[in-house]
């Protein structure tokens, strides 16, 4: 059996089944922050604020801009020939944009309580002068995303845009998240908060997952033959 998103009590038996803090915070923090799992592997112990049960997000964005390298113009990836000057593009200029971005979430108090027992027996890694909450790369956050999926028999998740079928990932939980948030609130003022909340600079971005749900087209079909009782 497939769906689209994981319900909240589904998330529940991921945590559980992870088998050490770490893990369980991890995921924990991927679905109660609704986070990217970039910015959860960036959290540091200074990002997180007790005394206002707050966290900071900082969220590191590059792009890579293409000109062409005889008069500067901006390219696309499939140019062939400069729109400005009309040479042939054979080289490139490449510059990299960094782009940061920090907002801070509300957290809620047992998450909270979890990560200052985490911090307190040393579960922090020091990296690069950072001391990172968790320490891992993304290819082992995937993993235990996985393995905690297998374990807790969890079923695989479709794409309701596309019908592909894949695992139980780290961005599923933030999807997961998105969508209770949508199911207790889908008024305009709702999806702006969540939008806010989840860092999205399209309003399109926030508002697919009232698609995702499926709730509302439910409602919509359902009314329609209830009219006829």
């Amino acid at each position: 059996m497939t769906k689209a998103y994981l319900e909240a009590s589904e998330v529940e038996h991921l945590e559980k089944a992870a088998t050490n803090l770490r893990d369980r915070l991890l995921i924990r923090l991927l679905f109660r922050l609704g986070c990217r799992i970039s910015e959860a592997l960036g959290l540091q112990v200074q990002d997180i604020e007790f005394a206002h049960s707050t966290v900071t997000i900082q969220h590191l964005k590059c792009r890579v801009r293409l000109s062409c390298h005889m008069c500067g113009a901006r390219l696309g990836a499939t140019h062939v020939f400069c729109p400005k000057c009309g040479g042939r593009i054979e080289n490139s200029q490449i510059e990299e944009q960094q782009h940061r971005r920090q907002r801070v979430l509300p957290i809620d108090r047992q998450t909270l309580d979890g990560l200052k027992e985490y911090i307190e027996r040393g579960g922090p890694v020091i990296r690069d002068g950072k001391r990172l909450i968790f320490g891992i790369y993304r290819h082992r956050a995937w993993q235990i995303v996985k393995e905690c999926a297998d374990k807790a028999r969890l079923p695989k998740l479709v794409n309701p845009e596309t019908g592909r079928v894949h695992n139980v990932s780290p961005h599923k939980l933030r999807d997961a998240f998105a969508t209770m948030a949508v199911k207790q609130n889908d008024s305009g003022d709702g999806l702006r908060m969540l939008q806010v909340h989840l860092g999205h600079q399209s309003f399109n971005t926030t508002a697919k997952y009232r698609k995702v749900s499926g709730k509302e087209h439910q409602d919509w079909y359902q009314k329609l033959w209830n009219k006829e009782d």
